[in-house]
């Protein structure tokens, strides 16, 4: 056995990982390579309770991040007429815990979680021509996904409910992260951001091997030198993956 797998999923989205793949007999190491924040605009959570009570036909959480953001209003008076979208099971795990039902998400046996897989579900269903559409998110992201809603005549609206930032590279963060350089670890990537932020803090050392979710974040890891295997975000693969790792 050579080493953990190290999550590096914001913090509160660790737990459901972490579970799950020591439930599969994975070890595991939690750095958050993305700190969450909250928006630029204090009241961006009002803002966006206040566009949902207009009762919009489809609201899109780009991660479980947009949906906690939004725990500072009420649940409950999530619009009855409103469906939720989003790309991965986080997501929707999340928003079905806060009472949201009708809610759009790719199938878990989905090769990938992307707005790619989302987009047939969407366009399936048609009638986009003048419904309004809230996109929910931190500082950017689902452009593509918005764009094929206008394309179908829909009226998006983005909302920044929150922020991604770098870790702060210090204390505990900093000697876990320490500790890590010294020994073998692989290394779970679901985004392009906690990648880059995992670089500029040099967290990863010499030879480090990571999985990555998508091509995106692979292609990424490879220009930076490191050794990279692509899967799906899943736990199953995931622990599948760390196994022929370790034992390797």
């Amino acid at each position: 056995m050579r080493g953990p797998l190290v999550l590096t999923a914001p913090q509160a989205q660790q737990a459901r990982w972490c579970n799950a793949l020591q439930a599969l007999g994975v070890p595991v190491q939690g750095l958050p390579l993305i700190a969450i924040g909250p928006a630029a605009d204090p009241d961006a959570v009002v803002k966006a309770w206040s566009a949902l009570q207009q009762a919009p036909r489809l609201a899109v959480f780009v991660s479980p991040s947009a949906v906690t953001a939004l725990d500072a209003g009420d649940w409950s008076c999530w619009p009855p007429s409103t469906s939720a979208a989003c790309v991965g099971p986080g997501t929707a795990h999340a928003l079905r815990e806060r009472g949201v039902s009708q809610v759009l998400c790719p199938p878990e046996d989905s090769e990938r979680f992307e707005s790619e897989s989302l987009w047939p579900l969407l366009e399936q269903l048609g009638g986009w021509r003048d419904a309004d559409v809230l996109l929910l998110r931190g500082d950017g992201g689902r452009e593509w996904l918005a764009e094929r809603l206008v394309e179908q005549g829909a009226r998006v609206r983005a909302m920044s409910v929150y922020r991604r930032m770098a870790p702060p590279a210090e204390g505990d963060w900093a000697r876990q992260a320490q500790a890590l350089r010294g020994q073998p670890a692989l290394w779970l990537l679901t985004s392009t951001q906690s990648l880059e932020h995992g670089l500029q803090l040099d967290v990863f050392g010499p030879g480090a091997t990571v999985l990555a979710s998508h091509p995106r974040i692979a292609a990424v890891a490879r220009k930076a030198g490191l050794a990279v295997q692509e899967l799906r975000a899943d736990p199953e693969a995931v622990a599948q993956a760390w196994r022929h790792w370790a034992a390797a």
